[in-house]
């Protein structure tokens, strides 16, 4: 059945509306519906498709009740009960998950897939520009808004080669077919889905299995994992340890610059500079320069891409900078990511106080990672912590952002709710503050800047 018209429960999450977008430039007729306005649903709206934020059937536009030519995507975090889609099932729309449209475009292209616990948005929209801006070309899916391009998709009418997220959860990641894939990381993580970290594990080591015959798995050498490739399928690995296929050598900082030199299989490329200069992001470089590499990106294309690469949006961003204090905003979610995060900024600011005020995701990733998130958390000088934000979840007995805090050894930590931030912070000495988490904590950022902004002015 040729399907005309799509309709996304969830559009405004950030995979998506790659996938409306997509369809929209396509030809196709888009809608959907997300349960609160954001700048991304604003910018849909903007662009033609139409969006409601009505979970009753009645906000379904007429158009699309019609079977035969609507098709219905929904992501993992839609509960069952969820009114509109109680109505498609009943009467026998076909439904896909989001990961089963991305797998029908990777089956229809060369998909380059990036894979891991943490550093796959970065990786993977590093990636993709370094392809785009290349002669090799690409389109992309990305699980961020690139601020070189303003948008989370990027097409291209003369590759076929598609860049595209590839998501663990609900084990997603297992409907794409790759062309060529990167792991970063396998660091544990959604055991309400996994059940154990061994069962985490073989889930990539599925995935590993589905790159096509003739493609190639690039691996972070730290990573704990044993492939199971298919024949025909090379296997490299990428990071900072010199016996790596790719690695970075000669990492230093030169006038607020990081340079590093980029060691391929046969040769070398000499003083790349990263364009947006932070520690963690030498390695997702690596990972990033190495598959655009072996997919015929030039050495002078690679040097170029990484210089001009600026960033996604709520990763690492630097919000308010004035000489009395600097405001930073990242999306880090994980025990990971937080530690890696935390010690890239007291790189850049090793004599400064950090402040951070960190939004916890999910009961269960609390439950399951209190201790790790407390000890990543405790390199800052000053720990505050908000209410979990909940998600696709319901609360969990006994677990709250007090669980973390326990564990806290910064001497200076406490709790807060959203509603008196700004009236705590007005209490403190202020010098680097950085926001941290997943879930709505980006609705604060406006009103923090602003805020520094009249104090600090």
């Amino acid at each position: 059945m040729a399907f005309t018209q799509y309709y996304f429960i969830g559009i405004g999450g950030i995979g998506m509306s790659a996938i409306a977008r997509y369809y929209h430039v396509k030809g196709f007729a888009v809608a959907g519906y997300d349960r609160s306005e954001t700048k991304l649903t604003s910018d849909l709206q903007a662009e033609g498709i139409s969006i409601t934020f009505e979970e009753g059937v009645a906000s379904i536009p007429p158009d699309f009740r019609m079977k035969e030519k609507t098709l219905v995507v929904i992501t993992p975090a839609v509960p069952q009960e969820h009114e509109q889609l109680v109505y498609f099932r009943e009467h026998n729309f076909k439904i896909l998950k989001r990961a089963e449209m991305l797998g029908e475009i990777t089956r229809q292209s060369k998909a380059i897939c990036i894979a891991g616990t943490h550093g796959k948005t970065t990786t993977s929209t590093i990636t993709a520009h370094l392809l785009y801006q290349s002669h090799v070309n690409c389109s992309a899916f990305l699980g961020g808004i690139s601020n070189n391009y303003n948008t989370n998709l990027l097409l291209s009418n003369e590759s076929n080669y598609v860049v595209v997220e590839a998501d663990e959860y609900d084990r997603s990641f297992h409907q794409l077919t790759p062309f060529m894939a990167v792991i970063i990381s396998v660091d544990a993580d959604h055991l309400d889905i996994y059940g154990t970290k061994e069962a985490f594990l073989e889930s990539f080591e599925h995935f590993t299995s589905l790159i096509m015959p003739g493609g190639a798995l690039v691996v972070n050498k730290k990573a704990e994992l044993k492939p199971k490739l298919k024949k025909g399928v090379k296997m490299f690995t990428y990071g900072l340890d010199p016996t790596a296929d790719f690695h970075a050598k000669n990492i230093r900082t030169e006038k607020g610059n990081i340079l590093f030199d980029f060691v391929t299989p046969t040769d070398t490329i000499y003083d790349v500079r990263l364009g947006v200069p932070i520690m963690i992001n030498v390695e997702n470089s690596v990972a990033a320069m190495a598959m655009a590499w072996l997919n015929g990106v030039t050495n002078e294309e690679l040097r170029t891409g990484i210089s001009t690469f600026s960033g996604i949006y709520r990763r690492f961003n630097i919000v308010f900078n004035s000489e009395k204090v600097v405001y930073m905003d990242d999306y880090a979610h994980h025990p990971s990511e937080l530690k890696e995060s935390i010690s890239s900024i007291r790189q850049l600011y090793p004599e400064r106080k950090i402040t951070g005020i960190f939004q916890p995701h999910l009961y269960s990733r609390t439950r399951d990672f209190a201790p790790e998130f407390a000890k990543s958390l405790s390199q800052l000088d000053e720990v505050i912590l908000l209410p979990i934000y909940p998600a696709r979840e319901l609360p969990i007995e006994g677990v709250t952002s007090e669980l973390i805090l326990n564990d806290v050894t910064s001497i200076h930590k406490e709790l807060s709710s959203k509603e008196n931030l700004l009236t705590l912070l007005d209490e403190k000495e202020l010098d680097v503050i950085v926001t941290f988490g997943a879930g709505d904590i980006d609705k604060l950022v406006p009103e923090i800047k602003n805020y520094l902004k009249k104090r600090f002015s």
